[in-house]
């Protein structure tokens, strides 16, 4: 049987779904995690707890554990666990990404360069340090541009600049945001002391979930995202699956996720890509060594019932995977956005936004009494709606419908 290491982060949305694939797989699995667990029973050896600020400290921490319960993978859930997967996993001599191709994903500066580098489509980027006058700097780029931290994940402190007085704004807010203890920790010293300054693309923004192998993409999911993302801030609201545009924008779209994969030194594992398109070309925006975040991995089956989870663990180690053919269902997801800040204290219309047509569920993962926080500098949704239907048109209105019954109590 296979032993496998779940890189977990205690704040992961995924560990349910990752830990029913494994039992249904009968995988042996030990859940590495940034804190104490409940869940787990950490006698039986099925947790360890682990450093994620600091990859070189928790790949020996992981190391040590190896050499009495040998792994024979490791697969990072999300964002936060990839470097020391990466670390480990060279340690070990287990397959997994280069520990420079995962730094280009975790460093969007040096994504954009290698982009660049490559020869694929990229806007003009330039990096400025925190403590640089941002008068100065809004002075030498040309607009629209887009604001971002280096290693920031779910659109945190990402906003888009129009003119010179828009730009110091944004530059003091993210600021404020790299400034903050938890985003130093996320972040790690070296990459919160930075913001990247790119210009802005116009055009339809899609996701492509897929997995590498031996640097061919094999493709999973093409997601459209039918709100428009124009800015000041990125929040992302529905993903809707198959995608609407035509064949050619599809394999055009394909050709360019595989070759920026490549230009990054990914071959292995899940990718999540997001891309734009803009007079005819595909422009990579972020590239992530991991598959789809949150929930939202659940608008996804395949073959005979197979959830994405399951796939990534057949493919982790080496088990066989009978099809990764998505059902011919529509599917969509709609992350619910928060519209203020303050406390949560009640969600209304839950039973009526389930009792919309082609809604599948409605899942609140923010309780009552719980602080929310909006973007840009919040990186929490307060749920997820789940539609299935006929066609893409149809699930992403069934979404728009049931969300539009909720009503959120927040003071």
């Amino acid at each position: 049987m296979s032993r496998v290491m779940l890189l977990i982060p205690s704040a992961s949305y995924r560990a349910p779904d990752f830990m029913e694939a494994a039992g249904r797989l009968g995988v042996d699995v030990v859940v590495g995690t940034d804190r104490r667990n409940p869940l787990q029973d950490e006698s039986a050896g099925r947790l360890v707890e682990l450093d994620f600020d600091e990859p070189d400290l928790g790949a020996t921490q992981i190391e040590a554990y190896a050499t009495l319960h040998p792994l024979d993978t490791i697969v990072a859930v999300d964002d936060g666990g990839q470097l020391l997967a990466a670390r480990a996993a060279r340690r070990l001599e287990l397959p997994y990404n280069s520990v420079g191709a995962v730094e280009a994903t975790r460093n969007k500066a040096l994504l954009r360069q290698r982009i660049a580098a490559a020869g694929l489509p990229s806007p003009d980027a330039v990096v400025v340090p925190l403590e640089a006058d941002p008068r100065e700097a809004a002075r030498a780029v040309t607009y629209p541009v887009v604001l971002k931290p280096l290693a920031l994940a779910a659109s945190q402190g990402v906003i888009r600049a129009d003119n010179e007085a828009a730009f110091v704004a944004a530059f003091e807010r993210i600021r404020a945001i790299l400034v903050t203890p938890e985003a130093r920790e996320q972040c790690g010293a070296p990459l919160a002391d930075r913001v990247l300054v790119e210009g802005y693309i116009p055009g339809i923004e899609v996701s492509v979930e897929g997995l590498l192998d031996g640097g061919r993409l094999r493709t999973l999911a093409v997601f459209d995202k039918p709100d428009p993302l124009v800015g000041p801030y990125f929040e992302e609201t529905i993903y809707v699956t198959p995608s609407r545009l035509s064949e050619s924008d599809q394999r055009s779209l394909l050709t360019t996720t595989e070759a920026a994969c490549r230009a990054l030194g990914l071959d292995t594992g899940p990718v999540h890509a997001e891309l734009r398109l803009h007079e005819g070309q595909w422009y990579p925006i972020d590239i992530a060594a991991r598959s789809i975040g949150g929930l939202c991995a659940r608008t996804l089956s395949f073959g005979t019932g197979m959830s994405l989870e399951e796939i990534l663990l057949r493919h982790a180690t080496g088990l066989d995977v009978p099809s990764y053919e998505r059902e011919s269902t529509a599917a969509g997801v709609m992350m619910i956005p928060i519209p203020r800040a303050g406390t949560l204290h009640a969600v209304h219309g839950v039973a009526e936004a389930e009792a919309v047509p082609l809604i599948d569920s409605v899942t609140i993962s923010i309780h009552p009494g719980g602080r929310v926080l909006p973007l840009p500098e919040g990186t929490e949704y307060l749920g997820f709606i789940f539609a299935r239907g006929g066609s893409p048109a149809d699930v992403e209105q069934a979404l728009r419908d049931a969300h539009a019954r909720l009503d959120f109590e927040i003071e």
